[in-house]
Formats: structure tokens, sequence, C-alpha cells
């Protein structure tokens, strides 16, 4: 079969993954097996179709099965015992009601580092409309800056699923990754509260934008548990995956000490430390408790895992085709080099609306492309990996599960969403690509 048939089947296969789970509405999971099995067997007749879908099924599940639980389980424990609010209520108390925005914006960014932007969105939204009210700030300010801090760090750091398996098909030091993804997940934040606050400038009148308010209650401030514990979970794993990947670049000498923090940092290990930690918040520690947690956690879990692996073996599957190698040859002509994870997750992303189906699905095409774009070195891949996640950001729109949650649950209207959350989620994008290009320029 010619290169070019196989191209125009790959091509149609994402079309068609676009019109099954956004118009048709058909659940993500039979969508992308649909498609990766009717693509196997016309593009890889050769091939053992059952086997390169279920390893490249279960392959991602073995990269990030682990990480996606444990991080369930800490986000669980986090929302159930009020850990997340306390974060939040310190953090504005030290910023003062006029930051509200700001608070909400810090505590975005650390709490979005293990929670999925969704999950965190819902359980701080109640904050958003406590700190506007309060700080008699627009309600649209506060709420798309929580959700712009959450998003950066969802897109950028592998902690979240997206960013976790396409670490694994490009094979890409995950501590790195972790210390990177931070770094550039800054700019973005700073840029789109600069931008939101500028876009909102004239809201004043928070009551009349508001639409079909949540009641979000949220404990009083005796029964939340203490700072430091809430922040044990969250930062005591980053800590140690980021301590392992010190010792790793810099290469010390071999020892005991030297040995156990490499297995500590290692991120399975290191969530599970988080999890540990976490159940210090729970004062009811009977097993029925426990198993409430757990079983709720392994319940949130399961369907993102379930379309995380769908995608992996989407991936693998195009990946077969080799239409990553020709395409990487010809995109190795126009000169682009690193812009070209960050177009074609772009164009992933505002197609078909999920952030991590788009930068699953852009690396499986980037894998074999990097030799061609200069970017098969440990560096190249983390910025090839950081420029997906920027790609992945733009654009946020109503094919978006997100757009509709932040919607939803600040009670903005949906036209002061598309105009504020959605342009901004292009000002990430863009500012993240942009520090990519200099970092590229001085690393590469």
């Amino acid at each position: 079969m010619s290169i070019i048939t196989i191209s125009i089947l790959v091509f149609i296969s994402i079309l068609l993954i676009v019109i099954l789970t956004s118009v048709v509405k058909l659940n993500a999971f039979v969508s992308l097996f649909v498609v990766s099995l009717l693509l196997a067997i016309t593009a890889l007749p050769e091939l053992n179709v059952v086997d390169i879908l279920k390893q490249g099924f279960g392959n991602t599940i073995a990269s990030i099965g682990f990480l996606i639980i444990f991080g369930a389980i800490i986000a669980v424990v986090l929302d159930k015992t009020g850990g997340t609010i306390s974060i939040a209520t310190y953090i504005l108390s030290k910023t003062g009601k006029n930051n509200a925005a700001t608070a909400l914006g810090i505590t975005g960014f650390v709490a979005g580092m293990p929670i999925f932007c969704d999950s965190g969105f819902i359980i701080l939204s109640g904050l958003a409309k406590s700190f506007s009210s309060k700080a008699k700030i627009a309600l649209p300010f506060v709420a798309f800056v929580l959700a712009t801090s959450l998003y950066s760090v969802h897109c950028l750091i592998p902690t979240h699923p997206g960013a976790l398996a396409a670490a694994g098909i490009l094979n890409a030091n995950i501590g790195n990754l972790i210390l990177l993804g931070t770094l550039f997940a800054i700019p973005a934040s700073i840029t789109s509260f600069i931008w939101i606050k500028w876009r909102t400038r004239n809201y004043v009148d928070t009551a009349t934008e508001v639409t079909q308010p949540v009641n979000n209650p949220t404990k009083e401030e005796k029964e939340l548990p203490s700072v430091l514990l809430s922040l044990l979970p969250i930062a005591s794993p980053l800590i140690l995956i980021a301590l392992a990947s010190l010792l790793t670049v810099f290469n010390f000498a071999d020892n005991m000490l030297v040995r156990s923090l490499l297995f500590l940092g290692q991120p399975i290990i290191a969530l599970l430390i988080g999890v540990l930690l976490s159940l210090l918040l729970i004062k009811n520690k009977k097993i029925e408790s426990l198993n409430s947690i757990f079983e709720s956690a392994i319940e949130k879990a399961g369907p993102i895992l379930i379309v995380t692996a769908a995608g992996g073996m989407f991936g693998l599957v195009i990946k077969e085709t080799g239409i990553g190698m020709y395409a990487g040859e010809l995109l190795l002509k126009t000169g682009l080099g690193i812009a070209v994870p960050f177009l074609i997750t772009f164009i992933l992303k505002t197609a078909q609306g999920s952030s991590t189906v788009a930068i699953i699905t852009a690396a499986s095409f980037i894998a074999p492309m990097l030799p061609s774009l200069g970017l098969e070195s440990e560096t190249g891949k983390l910025l090839a990996m950081l420029s997906m996640g920027a790609g992945s950001m733009m654009i946020s729109h109503a094919n978006d599960s997100y757009f509709w949650v932040v919607s939803r649950f600040s009670g903005v209207n949906m036209n002061t969403t598309l105009k504020v959350y959605s342009s901004a989620t292009i000002v990430m994008g863009v500012t993240v690509f942009l520090c990519i290009l200099i970092a590229s320029r001085l690393m590469l």
C-alpha cells in the first residue's frame, strides 16, 4: 500500500474520531477502539492486528495506570477532607482580599499538580464565588484565573494522563519533564492572568453575569485540616521526583543514600508516598471509611484509564503505519523544527476537544519524526513534549468538556466564557511555545 493511501486512511481515521466523539457523541473508548480496529485492518493487513491493539492498550496502562489511580486517591482525599480549601484559605489570608484572584491562581497552580483540572475546578469553584463576593471582584475574573491556572499544569506536567502517556511514547524522562513543565507553566499562568484581567476590566456587576449559580457549600474553617497536612500529599511526591531527577542529572556517586532517594523518587513510589501522607487528613480511619474513599477514587480513575489507554492504542496503530516517519521527512524540509509538535497537537486539540487525546495522538506522530526534526536527544524529547503540551492548551472551546465545567460550575454564561476563557487558552499556548522556542535556541 502506498504512503499516500496510508496518509489518506490515517487522516480519515482522525476525522472519524472527531465526528464520532464531537458530533455523534459516541463514547470516547468505543470511538477510539472501532476506529483503531478499522485503521489497523485496512492499513496493516499483513500484521497481527489484535496484537497491535493489545500492545498499544497494555503499554499505556502499564506506563500510567498506577500514577492515575494514586493521583485520584490524593485528589479524593483532599476533596472530602477539605484539604484543598484549607490551602486556598491560607493563601488568601496571606495575599489579602484585594488579591483574591492571585490567591485562587496560586491555589489552582499548586492543587492542579496532582488533581485533574476539571476535578480541581469543581472543588474550588465555590471559593471563586466566595472570593468574588468578599473582595467585590468580577466573578469572571477570579473564576477564569482559577480555570487557567489549573489548566496550565494539567497540559504540561506528567502527573496528568496525556503528558504521562506521551512521555511514555517518546521515552522522555518524567522527572525532568515535571521540573521543566512546572517552570513553563508559570509564564502561561501569568500571561493568562494579565489577559483575563484586561478582558474583564469592564465587568463590575457580577450578578448580571451569573447564570444558574451552583451551590458548593464549604467546610467551616474550624473543621478544615491544617495547611501543612494538606500540602504534604502534593508537595512530597513532587519534591521526591525532582530530587531523583537532579541526582540523575548530576550523576552523584553510587551509594545507599543515593539509591534510596532514586527509588523513592520514582513517580509511582513518590505518588504512593503521597497517598499514605494524604491518609493523615482522614479523621475516621475505619476500614469502611477508607474503602469508601478508595472506591470513589477508583471509580473516577477507571474511565480516564480506559480512554487514555484507548488513545495509546490508536496512537500505536498510527505509528505502525509509518506515516510519522514520512511526515517527518516532509516537515523537515519546511524548517519548522520544534514548531511541528506544537502545530500537530494544536490542530488535534482544536478539532476534537480533548487535550489528553490530542497529545497522545500527536506523540505517536512525533515519535518517529524526532531524528528528522533534530529532537532525538534527551533534551530534544523534553522540548518536543512541552511543545505538544503547549499545543494541547489551545483552543479550549465548546467541544472541550473542561470548557463546560468552567462555565457551568462558575455560573458564568457561555458567551463570556468563550470570549474570555477560550481566548486565554490561546494566549497560554502561544506563550509557552515562545518560551520553548527560546529555550531550544539555548539548549539544543
